[in-house]
């Protein structure tokens, strides 16, 4: 992640929940407690933030907008990225012309774009991010929902009913999450919950994507049960327990390799 990058989502965090220590930041920005002390520093000099003892606070004396619970998207999309790659690329070899669909947001669903060049469809997406990729890059018409913009996580979230995708209709929804296992599909935080169900409820078929990491791994909420999932995509780090599990449970899961050097590193 660019130095830049880094130091913007700092003051987005600052700005969200006041103050936050170096141990937090350097998880939620995958950085080390060095380059976390640093970014500080420098941007205690320019009048950015406030340092003080063990972390930082932000220069606003109330919070902008509410927090998410969710990492992100800017540490997200550089984890695992080989193999997220080949999910992505797997999701996007089911989408074919004409095709209306739903892409919810998220590292994973983000990759798709490099791969839907080759098709013309309609996008419904919460990324703006995506949308930004996907008009500069294909040719597909792109609706954006009404809503606030979270720019730490790259996606547009509204507090209202209706924002527009109630107009929309997809045959099918891609997202990813944070877990899924036997208690359903795993989120992190309520109002990504709110916002993912009413795009949900325009889907004829729900598309999960999610690496071998995040199966069988929990998280705070639950987005829905295993019996409103479709299909599943993951790579070969699953194992054989949990895909047949998933499959006694109604989905389709699609079995990509994973990245040989991710690989390596695993075994």
């Amino acid at each position: 992640m660019l130095e830049k990058h880094r130091q913007q989502l700092i003051k987005d965090i600052l700005d969200q929940q006041q103050f936050a220590s170096v141990k937090d930041l350097t998880e939620k920005l995958n950085a080390s407690e060095a380059t976390i002390r640093r970014d500080i520093t420098k941007m205690s000099k320019r009048g950015e933030i406030n340092k003080i003892r063990g972390g930082a606070e932000s220069m606003n004396t109330e919070p902008r907008k509410k927090h998410i619970s969710s990492t992100s998207f800017m540490v997200d999309v550089e984890q695992r990225v080989d193999t997220k790659r080949l999910i992505a690329k797997r999701a996007a070899e089911l989408c074919k012309d004409g095709d209306s669909v739903i892409i919810n947001g998220g590292s994973s669903t983000y990759m798709m774009g490099e791969y839907l060049s080759s098709v013309q469809m309609n996008i419904l997406t919460n990324s703006f991010v995506l949308a930004n990729y996907l008009t500069e890059h294909t040719d597909n018409q792109v609706t954006l929902p009404g809503g606030e913009i979270y720019r730490e996580q790259g996606i547009i979230l509204s507090s209202y009913e209706k924002d527009s995708t109630e107009n929309y209709f997809g045959s099918m929804m891609f997202m990813g999450t944070p877990g899924i296992g036997k208690f359903g599909v795993m989120e992190s935080d309520p109002l990504l919950i709110r916002s993912e169900q009413k795009l949900y409820k325009q889907a004829e078929k729900l598309v999960i994507l999610a690496d071998s990491t995040k199966l069988g791994k929990r998280s705070n909420f639950i987005f829905c049960p295993l019996k409103d999932v479709d299909i599943l995509i993951t790579d070969s780090g699953a194992s054989d327990e949990l895909i047949q599990y998933f499959e006694s449970n109604g989905i389709e899961v699609i079995v990509v390799e994973k990245a040989e050097e991710e690989a390596n590193v695993t075994a």
